[in-house]
């Protein structure tokens, strides 16, 4: 192959609905999610002929294993289909994607299935033993460095930044209306698939409005920094929610892309990034801008962002410390009206980028993009290919 044909593309971007934890999906592990979806990729890919060089699917808090391989044999990819599994927190999902694009950019791939797949229901309970600590998470950190959980490091990423609890809940309420229309009026159908019956997305509330996210209290408690009369501004109502899901795409060349016959995103350039991971919400900020400089880009070359809305105030933190046009940002929805199903959202934000940008007159690229745990980010530019 030339370096031209190695570049790498995105199609038959497909995802289960996602699910609230304990809810609709309860009972179905990561791997049964993410079947059904790895079926449905291949089935669409089929045309081109070519055989699946590889799975690779993020994942962060199941069962371990390989996820992927067990994932793959489950879709009836057949016994010569490789897997392996990405854990790159709640980055996972996208950074799968990032790893399959590098290898088809390598040439050495020119086929491989990538996403995610997470089911907080059924992940098993652990704990960490450290200097007599005990964990409900695997540590983000070694002892000596921040480990905030990512609530409350929201809640100190709000305050450091400014960004102020009517501003939270605004863009709360806006992500719910959004993704509640988009849901009733179908946008999402033709990206979902069907496990165990279940098609559509049950969190987004068309009703939880600003004043309904008022009610809510403070989530996380301040630290011992804050004044006493001092107020908290996370609530479980402008941050996500616990969900199951998985999300997964085939990753392959221009060439091949054409001969099956399927619409195509490039990628244009992707990124990882780390920094205090006292601050780990601005990690889609410090990926963001490293893509956007790969890419040779501004933000105004940006017609649609997807970033994972974990936290409205770690989203807005994002938003702001890239100077986006918020109205590009979560043009349907994002997590915290959908769920946050932790190994399969990054790879979620491409799914949904691949939809708005089959369906808007606008040539303008996307962007995906995953703060994470402990103070990282990863990044994905794409564009549609003519």
């Amino acid at each position: 192959m030339t370096d031209r044909d190695r570049t790498p593309v995105l199609v038959a971007a497909r995802r289960t609905a996602i699910g609230t934890a304990s809810r609709g999906l309860a009972h179905a592990t990561a791997d049964a999610l993410a079947a059904p979806v790895l079926a449905a990729v291949a089935a669409e890919v089929a045309p081109a002929g070519i055989p699946i060089d590889d799975v690779v699917l993020g994942n962060c808090m199941g069962p371990g294993g390989d996820l992927a391989r067990v994932s793959a044999l489950r879709a009836g990819l057949g016994a010569h289909v490789p897997g392996v599994t990405v854990d790159r927190q709640c980055g996972s999902g996208l950074d799968a994607v990032v790893q399959a694009a590098s290898r088809v950019r390598a040439g050495d791939a020119a086929l491989v299935l990538a996403g995610g797949a997470e089911s907080a229901s059924t992940a098993p309970h652990r704990s960490w033993p450290d200097t007599g600590a005990r964990y409900d998470r695997a540590p983000f950190t070694p002892a000596g460095l921040p480990d905030p959980d990512m609530g409350p490091a929201a809640e100190h990423l709000a305050r450091v930044r400014g960004i102020t609890r009517a501003r939270q809940d605004e863009w709360a309420a806006r992500s719910h209306a959004l993704a509640a229309a988009a849901r009733d009026a179908g946008r999402f159908d033709a990206e979902i698939v069907a496990v165990d019956g279940i098609a559509r997305d049950d969190r987004p509330r068309a009703a939880m409005d600003v004043a309904m996210l008022a009610r809510f209290a403070p989530a996380f408690p301040l630290d011992a920094s804050m004044s006493t009369d001092a107020a908290g501004s996370v609530t479980a109502g402008n941050s996500c929610g616990f969900s199951d899901g998985a999300a997964a795409m085939a990753v392959t060349t221009t060439e091949l892309a054409a001969a099956a016959g399927l619409p195509a995103l490039r990628v244009r350039a992707a990124s990882v990034a780390a920094g205090d991971p006292a601050l780990p919400g601005l990690g889609a900020a410090w990926a963001g801008r490293r893509a956007l400089e790969r890419a040779g880009m501004t933000t105004r070359d940006l017609g649609f962002v997807e970033i994972t809305e974990a936290f409205a105030a770690q989203l807005l933190a994002v938003t702001d410390e890239l100077a986006l046009d918020e109205e590009t940002v979560s043009g349907d929805g994002g997590a915290i009206a959908l769920g946050h199903p932790w190994g399969a959202s990054g790879a979620v934000l491409l799914v949904r980028l691949a939809a708005r940008m089959a369906a808007a007159d606008d040539a303008r690229a996307g962007l995906a993009a995953c703060s994470i745990g402990g103070g990282q980010g990863v990044a994905m530019i794409v564009e549609r290919v003519a």
